[in-house]
């Protein structure tokens, strides 16, 4: 029945399995929905749509397979075939409702009667007392009057029309080839989530209160306990001027979502390659520069270490002594990374450069083989991967 919706569905690259159409058919089937076009949207929605990322594409497809219905006579068969009409006619319609309809000679009498009207009709109709449509006074449609009618795609009281949410596109932001926005950040970050309770008791615990009054016999025992919190720990490093100018907007929305999910964050700067020395204040970076060395050492193995950079530099810069561009480095910057590897297991570097141009640009490539090939491009799909990396 729902064919075309579902080759539209993956035509559109949405992630949709048979199981999951035969899931939609049956919950049609059960009367979850009826002649109702934007109930049927919400209800395929929630059926076919295992992860929010998809909703965006959904409502694509969604749009052009509705549009895709020559008339109004194709989308009523579609979403209502004849079978289902008598037996939600009976069960929906009241005692003193069917006793009306008999003025039109009774429910199988109104039953052919809009059985023929469908076949008859051969476009869109408004207005008038016959034709199956909207406003009127025809038994068949909907925002129109008759007593003894049925009701074809009205949603509550009349005179009230259905948005095409679907068209609206309220989801445009969750798709993973989209660009990165705070709220879906946040999403991909929350997969690098591990809870305790830390600190002091200042949160109600409702169980052990319970248990500690029924132990002492009904005299109130209030019991506290600490916050429930994400306990993971996270170093992000993050690369500023030169080309990275071009992602500060990106690099911004990532801070503010990583500050927002983690509460023991971190954070430092450098420029292009870490070296001996990591500031946290672009203004001052020149005359409060924290040796890299001291880092490594105050932050344990516990800590989760983000990079985020575009690699793009010369390759002097990471293979020799001197090759900074901004000052004399004793030490090459391929050395100082793979102390960043050895001291931090659990490392990853994100890329704000698309995946497709890490291959031209050889920096990238030894900095790729210097943290084992832990580098992951920042789109919502680079994130969750990321994060996967760092949980493992």
């Amino acid at each position: 029945m729902f064919i075309g919706l579902f080759e539209t569905l993956r035509r559109f690259e949405v992630p949709v399995s048979l199981r999951e159409l035969l899931d939609l058919h049956a919950a049609v089937e059960q009367g979850v929905v009826f002649a109702d076009l934007q109930e049927f949207y919400h209800l395929a929605r929630t059926v076919l749509i295992k992860d929010e990322r998809h909703f965006d594409r959904f409502d694509r497809a969604f749009s052009a397979w509705f549009e895709g219905l020559e008339d109004l006579d194709a989308g009523i068969e579609a979403l209502i075939p004849d079978d289902w009409l008598r037996r939600e006619f009976e069960k929906q319609l009241s005692e003193e409702e069917k006793a009306r309809i008999e003025s039109l000679g009774g429910l199988e009498s109104l039953i052919e009667t809009f059985k023929r009207r469908l076949e008859e009709q051969q476009e869109r109709h408004a207005g008038g007392n016959k034709w199956i449509g909207t406003g009127g006074t025809s038994p068949f449609g909907a925002y129109g009057y008759n007593p003894e009618g049925i009701r074809i795609g009205q949603d509550g009281s009349r005179h009230r029309r259905a948005a095409k949410v679907w068209d609206e596109r309220r989801f445009r932001d969750y798709d993973a080839d989209r660009e990165l926005g705070t709220r879906n950040i946040k999403m991909a970050l929350r997969r690098l989530r591990r809870f305790a309770r830390q600190g002091a008791a200042a949160e109600f615990d409702v169980d052990a209160t319970i248990r500690a009054t029924a132990r002492d016999g009904g005299l109130l025992n209030v019991q506290m306990r600490p916050e429930r919190r994400n306990a993971v720990k996270v170093l992000l490093l993050l690369d500023v001027g030169g080309s990275m100018d071009d992602h500060i907007r990106t690099c911004e929305t990532l801070f503010s979502a990583a500050r927002a999910e983690f509460k023991h964050l971190e954070h430092f700067y450098f420029h292009n390659c870490p070296y001996e020395g990591l500031w946290r204040d672009n203004a001052r970076r020149v005359r409060e520069r924290m040796p890299t060395r001291d880092i490594l050492n105050t932050y344990g193995a516990d800590y989760q270490v983000v990079i985020v950079g575009d690699a793009a530099m010369s390759p002097y810069e990471i293979t020799h002594p001197g090759g900074s561009v901004e000052h004399f480095n004793e030490e090459a910057g391929a050395v100082w990374l793979s102390r960043l590897v050895q001291a931090f297991p659990k490392l990853v570097w994100l890329n704000p450069m698309p995946h497709r141009f890490w291959e031209f640009t050889h920096s990238t490539q030894l900095i790729r083989e210097l943290i084992e090939d832990r580098m992951y491009p920042m789109t919502l799909s680079g994130l969750e991967d990321a994060m996967t990396e760092l949980a493992r």
